[in-house]
């Protein structure tokens, strides 16, 4: 089996019990709890792996990727604010009820020796962060061959 993901919380995760524990080798994941962290599926394809993070209402610019060494982290840094009708502006301080928020979330991968680290590409659609780990081509599986046997 190839490993799938492994996770620095205390509680097994629904795919540590269904992979095992080889599955957990290939990505270590951190992540750190400021708001609401989104869900993330990591799919392994012959050529690589895919992150998709579900991050409904953000924009591209709203995200950083960042490589250290093996490391990928995700982080994300949102300000809004709610306009009231009656809104002046702060110009003239005379609004009643304004609300703002913010959210922001980091997720840490480790990679895997395995990836080619310097061909990683990401893009954002309807919601989805996708990013596309190439495996170096050493460590594509490579199809059944006969081996011949010499005399």
């Amino acid at each position: 089996m190839n490993p799938l993901m492994r996770t620095n919380n205390n509680l097994p995760s629904l795919i540590e019990n269904f992979f095992g524990r080889d599955m957990n080798d290939l990505f270590n994941s951190n992540s750190s709890w400021v708001s609401n962290v989104p869900a993330v599926n990591v799919v392994e394809h012959k050529d690589g792996f895919r992150i998709e993070v579900a991050a409904p209402g953000l924009k591209k610019e709203d995200f950083k990727l960042n490589l250290n060494h093996n490391n990928l982290t995700i982080s994300s840094y949102q300000a809004t604010q709610q306009e009231q009708p009656n809104d002046e502006g702060r110009d003239k301080e005379k609004y009643t009820r304004r609300e703002f928020s913010y959210s922001s979330f980091q997720r840490t991968f480790t990679l895997p020796t395995s990836v080619d680290a310097d061909n990683i590409q990401a893009s954002y659609t309807d919601g989805v962060l996708k990013i596309e780990i190439p495996k170096r081509e050493e460590a594509k599986l490579k199809p059944p061959r006969q081996i011949e046997i010499g005399g």
